[in-house]
């Protein structure tokens, strides 16, 4: 009978290992988890059999105590000493040893794996787990590339692939639209749009930052991140990219033909789906409205900021000026007063503060476009691919599922008729019971389809709640940028 854990203080790598077996703190270890985090003990089968044995509470999974037990046991075992439980009576006034279990980030991927492998209608995926599946950083290459008709190039960097590659604009088309066809039923962002003519350099570094949030927003989504789409765009070190890409993945099916839950896909429908989709798209829908008022209103803050450093710098220029003026001043003009020098001495001291005021200004600016405004940004990203997404499904599957059930009953209806009219013989209604069995068919799939898109739309509204607390991280950097 396996007991409880009473001796010992509990180290905090106990603490880190708990938490990512149970990031949502219900206390129950499962067991299939349990057994990954044994195998990276590299113990004989055996001792790891006897570890469970002195832990397993009969129940299917372990509790907080149970773990902490075992990981104990385990510390132990990695030292060479039997399995018994009364060793741990030893430490009673110490730490419990800690075992070597090696690296724990595949044991976190897992975790979520597993998590939603057992409830598929859970997201499971934290902000910080998202964050975590990628880090994109892109910037422009400085020289354009081209012989005649020149482009500008970007360096993309994926920490999740350890790569870096160079991509064109074109490139990027080419991959959201195979991401389209293979996801269809998933938040796919918008990409700027391509400007022939009038580039400046402020419509380039808009659209970088665009590309990069594109990239940012495919790379950390649940069903998308590890797919081989993005591992050739972020490893594919060839030429001509954007026809590579589309030969690489022309023809792949789209994620309905291929997902396991497809098939299960009414059963994890809940009844008021329609209801609640409603409301939820409503509400994003208000929520998209306010976010997107407070992105112009920090960006009018950062661009104050910038101008107040102009305004500081200009002010530090007229003051050094007028320090250095040089014209004799002679007691005719002054009389007894001798102000005039002391202020030109002042003038200099001060032009010197003002110029710190306006590289903290252009400091806090490019902090507020980089953190605060760019962030809202890419909030905004993701809402405006949740309303293309509602669309997609509304005029997309939702539409070709009704046209086919009229189309069905108007099938029925000519058999009817052609019954009714006795043209039996002319082998009309056999043709047509022929049609509608094919059609039932059609409708079945399409059906299955629409089960699917509508449990694709949950997920990513959970998906959207997920990142809403980079809202928080929104305040939490404008705060420190006005206090």
């Amino acid at each position: 009978m396996a007991t409880d854990l009473s001796f010992g203080a509990v180290p905090p790598y106990y603490r880190e290992v708990y938490n990512i077996l149970c990031p949502s703190q219900e206390s129950k270890v499962d067991r299939d988890m349990f057994v990954k985090l044994l195998m990276k003990a590299s113990l004989p089968k055996q001792t790891l059999s006897e570890i469970w044995d002195a832990v397993d509470n009969k129940q299917g999974y372990l509790t907080r105590n149970g773990l902490y037990k075992a990981l104990a046991l385990t510390a132990l075992a990695q030292q060479g000493k039997s399995i018994n439980e009364k060793l741990l009576e030893t430490f009673s006034d110490q730490e419990l040893p800690k075992p070597s279990l090696g690296d724990l980030s595949d044991l976190k991927s897992f975790s979520i794996q597993l998590r939603r492998e057992k409830n598929p209608s859970v997201l499971g995926y934290t902000y910080g787990e998202l964050c975590e599946l990628d880090n994109i950083k892109l910037e422009l290459a400085p020289e354009k590339k081209g012989l005649l008709l020149k482009h500008n190039e970007y360096e993309v960097t994926s920490q999740r692939y350890k790569s870096t590659v160079m991509r064109r604009y074109n490139d990027f088309i080419a991959l959201q639209e195979i991401l389209l066809q293979r996801y269809p039923y998933r938040l796919i962002p918008r990409l700027p749009p391509k400007k022939m003519l009038g580039v400046d350099r402020e419509f380039i570094e808009a659209r970088r930052k665009a590309l990069r949030r594109f990239l940012t927003l495919v790379s950390r989504h649940p069903a998308v991140y590890d797919c081989n789409i993005l591992k050739f765009f972020f490893t594919f070190q060839g030429s001509d990219m954007q026809h590579k890409i589309k030969e690489m993945f022309r023809g792949v099916p789209d994620e309905f033909m291929t997902s396991q839950l497809a098939a299960q896909a009414k059963e994890l429908v809940p009844m008021d789906t329609q209801l609640q989709f409603g409301n939820s798209k409503e509400q994003i829908r208000c929520m998209s409205v306010s976010f997107m008022k407070i992105k112009d209103m920090t960006e009018r803050m950062a661009r104050r900021s910038a101008e107040q450093a102009s305004d500081m710098l200009l002010m530090c220029k007229e003051l050094t000026a007028l320090s250095n003026e040089s014209n004799p001043t002679s007691a005719w003009a002054c009389g007894s007063s001798d102000t005039w020098p002391h202020l030109k001495r002042g003038f200099k001291a001060i032009a010197v503060e003002f110029a710190g005021i306006s590289d903290k200004c252009a400091q806090q600016s490019a902090r507020e476009e980089d953190t605060v405004v760019e962030m809202l940004h890419l909030f905004l990203d993701l809402l405006t691919a949740y309303r293309d997404l509602c669309e997609r499904h509304e005029k997309g599957v939702l539409k070709d599922h009704q046209s086919a059930l009229q189309k069905m009953g108007n099938m029925k209806k000519k058999r009817m008729t052609a019954t009714i009219k006795g043209q039996e013989q002319a082998g009309t209604v056999e043709q047509l019971e022929s049609r509608i069995i094919e059609q039932e068919s059609e409708i079945m799939n399409m059906e299955n389809r629409n089960y699917f898109s509508l449990h694709c739309l949950q997920m990513e509204t959970q998906l959207i709640h997920a990142n809403l607390e980079v809202i928080a991280e929104i305040g939490r950097a404008s705060c420190r940028e006005r206090v």
